[in-house]
């Protein structure tokens, strides 16, 4: 039945015929504007186009000596109009038509200058082709180039105005990167397209051309062109541009002889941002480049501080060393006591850098700001407000007084003056009130009050070394190492007190003795220390504890240093002990130490032979070391590769099989087999927040992936997201951190509510803030009848008031460019205590809060005069801002408020002098800062 389908057909309403007349009307209205726009040119521009044609005319004819008029004449006409490129010039528009029958005129041409010159003129109309034809700008710059006598040089770039040498430095970049992957070709004759298939094939030649390096030109032709255009960029306020120019051809430390007086500071500000974004190798060279610039214009502060992140003891040797004048030499000291660097490194260290003054400033800070009265628990806890549902368990509970021992250390640390301990009434003294392990604590934390204070702490101290409890003994040994850290004296009383020690038959001696030598030299790189403690981390007959411990000391002193001969110590004992020591809680301390040795070293010799070892290690204990070392090596780096092995890591689900699916016999093998070791996946948790701390928008985005990971991942994983948040963030409390650990502090899981409640005590460490006191609060309430809980919210009390909110926790300093070494490995071992709390913390080894006291560290600013006696400023404190690469003088702080120094700084702050009648010898203020008079303010004043 064929009819249906006929009438189905579409019939169209209008004539066909008709309809194709209107369409051609319709395109001949069209096309009728656009002629009128062509004719609506002004008589200016009329003329201009007139005389661009009458000139490219004049290059066909046959008379040569029309030639050099004709290019002189279009060389001013475009000099004129690109000098200032707002919109496209004129010149450049007018020409754009006659491009391709100037290319074929050119080649015509003989060799001479003034082909030369003709070269330099498609060089820059090359600019409105660079879409069909890659890199032509370049290309005809080259050939302009070659056929210069070496007496008549081509015209600087920059004479064709700012628009031509970036698009020039563009090409540059995209050539050097095509020589590098291939090898240049050689040249190309033109024949000409061949046959039907000519006009598909266009295409993919100008693929295949704009992937071919040019055939003009060699490396070293590129690289002075380059350097040309950097001088140019530098010249004209255009730093970043000229920056990532070098980088892309891989001569960045040429950019040294390029500088001058002006441009330094904001060339060196620029590579310095870029080093977080940068792959290995590439961000160290950016350092030392920086550096020598720095080192050029005698700005030592500065040279100082990359030398510390480059950890090289003999440009810091070098530096210390340059300057003549001895305030500054001062300042130069100050930053390496901040530093911890060791000192011997430098052969005549002045007694600054011991920090043996820290403790007298940091008393006449809290002075200052009145803060020196000692802080009761009741003045932290605030009780009155809590919002329990029923009366608390008694006061003088076993686990209170435990909670209450760390509470008081925290928050009067550093005063010497608190209540409970170091101004006790004579039998008195708060250690009796706790009982066996509480002891221990209770006795260190007289250190923790003390710290810094060497002299009159030590006398506090000695009284409970002679105690005939073996518990009060052992705290009195920490307290000496505790009070000890971060200050260095060539006396060595903690070595002489506790040297002797370490061997001791009683393990809490041992212990503390070992824990307190870790402490007192953090980063000292003591190689006496070092060979008494190998001794007994290479002893087979000493349990993992001990051994674990001395790991982890070895790792604290030598922090940063590949020391081979410990790497190679501890890695022997992983390799001889027996699968039933390495399957102990305390193999992890062990791992840990090795990993302290290698922070911040990056993808070093001896950090390669170290992780390949570790894979030829049969047990499993050897992948959670291996984790471990890979994210100490890159601590603070930024490096997306090693995030995205961690995160790897993290996706992996062990020993969830589906247990239906599964038959008996399955079931009976599961059970011959050992279940597989998931800690490696706490400590890839941890390493993701290690590695992006470093900079800001890696940081921020861990946090999203944080996200992922506590809804999708398995219980271990989930238990170490709150301890990364809290590492990630230190010191610094945000608000979207605190409300997501506010609702995992809720968790079901208690050990993720746990970790969730310590967390937030790191994220306000130091701080006072309101918001999260309120917070913990109401959790004292929520988990009143939870017993570890309570005392982890008692802790996170004690963190948020810690030194009365004059110490912190984060790591960085400097305006957050250095990474403390000594204060990540401090936080490290806190966290890997917490990685099992149960094990640890919970249990009787609640004295591992005290691994905090390497990252604690006054959050000041005070002024000092040339005898180093504080000296009272106006100063502007505010939050920072990035100014980096932006036009002009922006302002570095925003929202600030102007005070007297001595003045607190928070994480994210910072300081600036309010007026200009001192100058400051430090480039950033924070910490102890030298000031001299400024011999020009008193003769503005009077004028």
């Amino acid at each position: 039945m064929p009819e249906p389908t006929k009438a189905a057909i579409a019939v169209p309403s209008k004539d066909i015929k008709k309809k194709e007349i209107d369409e051609k009307d319709g395109a001949a209205s069209k096309k009728k504007p656009d002629e009128k726009e062509g004719e609506e040119l002004s008589e200016e521009d009329l003329q201009l186009r007139g005389e661009l044609e009458m000139l490219v005319e004049r290059l066909k004819e046959l008379d040569t000596t029309l030639y050099r008029p004709a290019l002189e004449t279009l060389r001013t006409l475009i000099r004129t109009s690109t000098s200032s490129m707002t919109s496209v010039p004129k010149p450049l528009k007018f020409l754009r038509p006659h491009y391709r029958e100037l290319q074929n005129l050119y080649e015509l041409w003989v060799p001479s200058e003034d082909k030369s010159l003709f070269a330099d003129i498609l060089s820059v109309l090359a600019m409105t082709y660079s879409d069909t034809e890659p890199r032509g700008t370049l290309r005809y710059r080259l050939l302009a180039a070659s056929m210069r006598p070496p007496t008549s040089p081509l015209a600087d770039p920059g004479d064709w105005g700012h628009e031509y040498v970036r698009h020039l430095a563009a090409e540059l970049g995209e050539e050097c990167s095509l020589r590098d992957q291939t090898e240049v070709p050689k040249p190309v004759t033109d024949t000409g397209a061949v046959g039907p298939e000519s006009a598909t094939d266009d295409k993919e030649s100008e693929q295949v051309k704009s992937q071919v390096p040019l055939s003009v030109g060699t490396l070293e032709d590129l690289h002075n062109l380059a350097l040309v255009c950097t001088k140019f960029l530098l010249d004209h306020n255009a730093e970043p541009d000229a920056v990532d120019l070098l980088e892309e051809l891989e001569i960045i430390d040429r950019i040294v002889d390029l500088v001058d007086a002006n441009t330094f500071s904001r060339v060196a500000a620029y590579m310095i941002a870029c080093v977080n974004l940068l792959p290995p190798q590439d961000d160290v060279a950016f350092l030392k480049t920086a550096h020598r610039i720095y080192e050029k214009y005698q700005r030592f502060p500065e040279a100082l501080s990359l030398a510390i992140r480059l950890n090289d003891s003999e440009l810091i040797h070098k530096d210390f060393h340059a300057p003549g004048n001895p305030q500054m030499k001062r300042q130069l000291s100050f930053i390496l006591a901040r530093a911890q660097v060791p000192y011997h490194w430098l052969q005549r260290p002045m007694e600054i850098i011991f920090n043996s003054r820290l403790s007298t400033h940091f008393k006449q800070f809290g002075k200052e700001l009145g803060v020196q009265d000692p802080k009761s628990l009741e003045d932290v806890y605030k009780s009155h407000l809590e919002t329990s549902r029923s009366s608390t368990a008694s006061v003088d509970s076993a686990r209170g007084n435990l909670a209450g021992t760390f509470v008081n250390a925290f928050v009067n640390a550093g005063f010497g003056n608190d209540k409970l301990m170091v101004d006790a009434e004579e039998g008195n003294s708060w250690i009796y009130k706790n009982k066996d392990h509480g002891m221990l604590s209770a006795a260190a934390s007289l250190g923790l009050s003390l710290l810094w204070d060497t002299d009159i702490g030590l006398s506090h101290v000695d009284k409970y070394t002679y105690s005939s409890e073996e518990y009060i003994k052992a705290g009195a040994f920490l307290a000496t190492g505790i009070l000890n850290t971060g200050v260095r004296s060539e006396a060595d009383a903690a070595l002489a007190l506790l040297g002797d020690h370490i061997s001791n038959k009683s393990v809490p001696l041992r212990t503390s003795a070992i824990v307190g030598l870790g402490f007192a030299y953090a980063g000292a790189h003591r190689e006496d220390i070092l060979a008494m403690l190998l001794q007994l981390i290479s002893d087979d007959e000493i349990s993992m504890e001990i051994i674990a411990l001395a790991s982890l000391a070895v790792g604290l002193i030598f922090v940063g240093s590949e020391n081979g001969e410990a790497a190679g110590v501890i890695l022997q004992t992983l390799m001889e002990r027996d699968d039933r020591a390495l399957d102990e809680k305390w193999t992890r301390f062990l791992g840990l130490g090795l990993a302290l040795l290698y922070i911040g070293v990056q993808a070093s010799d001896s950090y390669d032979a170290t992780i390949e070892t570790l894979k030829a290690i049969p047990h499993q204990a050897s992948k959670q070391i291996q984790v471990l070392v890979e994210m100490c090596a890159f601590a603070g780096t930024g490096n997306v590769l090693r995030v995205q092995t961690m995160l790897q890591q993290c996706g992996e689900h062990l020993n969830t099989k589906d247990a239906a699916s599964e038959s008996e016999q399955d079931d009976e093998k599961k059970k011959a087999e050992p279940k597989q070791d998931d800690t490696f996946q706490a400590f890839a948790v941890l390493g993701i927040a290690l590695v992006a701390m470093g900079e800001d928008i890696g940081a921020e985005m861990s946090l999203r992936q944080f996200n992922h990971l506590m809804h999708y991942g398995d219980p271990v994983i989930r238990k170490s997201v709150p301890l990364a948040l809290g590492l990630v963030s230190a010191s610094n409390p945000q608000l979207p951190i605190l409300d997501t650990l506010s609702k995992y502090s809720h968790d079901n899981d208690l050990a993720v509510a746990l970790n969730a409640i310590f967390a937030m005590g790191l994220v306000g460490a130091g701080t006072n803030n309101a918001r999260l006191a309120q917070m913990l609060r109401q959790l004292a309430g929520y988990y009143h009848k939870e017993p570890d809980c309570l005392f982890m919210v008692r802790i996170a009390q004690g963190l948020v008031h810690m030194g009365k909110g004059t110490i912190g926790l984060n790591p960085f300093y400097l305006d957050r460019t250095i990474l403390s070494k000594a204060a990540v490995a401090g936080l490290l071992a806190t966290l890997t205590a917490f990685t099992d709390a149960k094990a640890f913390v919970l249990d009787k080894y609640h004295w591992m809060l005290y691994f905090l006291v390497p990252a604690m560290y006054p959050r000041f600013l005070i002024t000092l005069d040339d005898d180093l006696e504080p000296k009272p400023v106006t100063v502007r404190v505010g939050t920072a801002v990035d100014v980096v690469g932006q036009a002009g003088k922006p302002r570095t702080i925003s929202g600030f408020q102007t005070y007297q120094t001595p003045v607190r700084l928070a994480t994210t702050e910072r300081a600036e002098l309010a007026t200009e009648e001192y100058i400051p010898f430090a480039s950033v203020l924070e910490g102890f800062v030298l000031l001299q008079k400024n011999p020009g303010w008193e003769e503005k004043m009077e004028l």
